[in-house]
């Protein structure tokens, strides 16, 4: 049996945030291969990258995923007793509810208000001064989301909801005052959606048909049961919050075509350009670094062994990037994709797997879809320029993103 490289430190979790996303490719270079343990927030954790080792973390006959999110996670990022940590019959009827909210007219429909929300917002960007892209996107996102899903929002709110749901997605990996807001903005989330729940159940806020609002408070479990109003809200934030999350892989992709400016005219003449652009953004950037699991029961596994209930984290970014399946994996080239038909474990940006049983997340087509409405946006609608700023993505922070946001001037209108 083959033993399994350790790293040498007592703990690792001050290294893990030092070196963010990089964290288990630098590590595993080191060791010279995909796999390696080392204590993080005390625990013994095995580390994962590549194609095999999320072919077998994404195995529901070897893993599961009660226990295994970092309880600073939950109690910012996802919440507690949701999807995420769900396992067996239990999350096959939950996913079940997710996945029949995305079908493909409702991502359609949720891509066209995106549209006209940026349409609406263009007129404003001409007429005043600089615009930081991720803080208009983010709350664009708030706004068409919130009309998807039937979640009532006022314009005076809108500025307070994207600053909840901005705060949970940079706390569960933050020190200090970032992750205090994140759970600040998990509390404040899940009273505000708790009520939009209850409001709908009694009949005061009824919701259309086939919204995530309806689907979701009137889910039954297997035993004819609501889900607590609670673990509606945490399930109801679990549309609305990695939908806004979804601007950062704008703000990539705009990134993407000022640093590729070439790729501007070839999307705005192909569809399989865009797409196979969009597909590079997700691929290229920096979104969620790792996931977690725990081992369901021991097995061997390339020679090496899991023991039950040891925490195992598969590498997304270093997945992405791994030379072995990604040539030349540091430089962005959307033409990689070029008549590529999907690999479930090779591009895993939001996780490996099936959509409709497994982990992967389940608004991974409203992510696409969303990304391809904005470079059509920002290739077609409207023309802009990019003053000198700081576009320096730092792969310590997690999640990343450029320090200016983005800033573009000089907006008007072409369509």
């Amino acid at each position: 049996m083959a033993i399994i490289p350790t790293e040498r430190s007592p703990d690792s979790s001050v290294a893990f945030l030092r070196d963010g996303y990089r964290f288990v490719g630098r590590r595993c270079e080191r060791h010279g291969t995909d796999i390696f343990q080392a204590r993080l927030m005390l625990e013994p954790t095995i580390c994962l990258r590549g194609r095999p080792a999320a072919e077998l973390f994404y195995d529901p006959e070897r893993f599961v995923r009660a226990g295994a999110m970092p309880k600073r996670a939950q109690r910012t990022l996802t919440g507690r007793g949701g999807v995420q940590g769900l396992d067996g019959a239990e999350h096959a009827d939950r996913k079940a509810m997710f996945m029949s909210i995305m079908t493909p007219a409702a991502v359609r429909h949720l891509g066209q208000l995106f549209d006209d929300e940026w349409r609406a917002r263009v007129p404003a960007w001409e007429a005043g001064g600089p615009v930081v892209l991720h803080d208009e996107i983010g709350r664009m996102l708030t706004r068409t989301v919130c009309a998807w899903a039937g979640v009532p929002l006022a314009a005076s709110e809108v500025h307070r909801r994207t600053a909840e749901l901005h705060a949970m997605i940079e706390g569960p990996a933050a020190l200090g005052p970032r992750h205090w807001r994140g759970r600040w903005g998990r509390r404040r989330g899940e009273r505000w959606i708790g009520q939009v729940v209850e409001r709908e159940r009694i009949g005061t806020l009824p919701a259309p048909g086939g919204s995530a609002l309806r689907v979701i408070a009137e889910h039954r479990d297997a035993r004819g049961r609501l889900l607590p109003r609670r673990i509606a809200a945490v399930e109801l934030l679990n549309v609305l919050r990695p939908t806004v999350a979804v601007g950062r892989l704008v703000v990539f992709a705009a990134l993407a075509l000022h640093d590729h400016p070439t790729w501007r005219q070839r999307v705005r003449e192909s569809d399989e350009a865009t797409e196979s652009f969009v597909q590079e953004v997700r691929r290229y950037y920096p979104f969620f670094p790792v996931a977690a699991a725990r081992v369901r029961r021991s097995f061997d596994w390339q020679g090496y062994h899991f023991p039950r209930g040891r925490r195992v984290l598969l590498d997304l970014y270093g997945t992405n990037h791994h030379p072995a399946l990604w040539p030349e994996p540091e430089r962005f080239l959307p033409e990689r994709f070029t008549g590529w038909r999907g690999d479930p474990f090779a591009l895993v940006p939001q996780g490996g797997g099936e959509h409709l049983t497994g982990h992967r997340c389940a608004g991974e087509w409203i992510t696409i879809e969303l990304v391809k409405r904005a470079v059509t946006n920002l290739t077609t609608t409207m023309r802009y320029d990019v003053p000198p700023q700081d576009l320096a993505l730092s792969l310590r922070r997690m999640p990343a993103l450029p320090p200016s946001g983005f800033l573009i001037t000089g907006v008007r209108r072409t369509a």
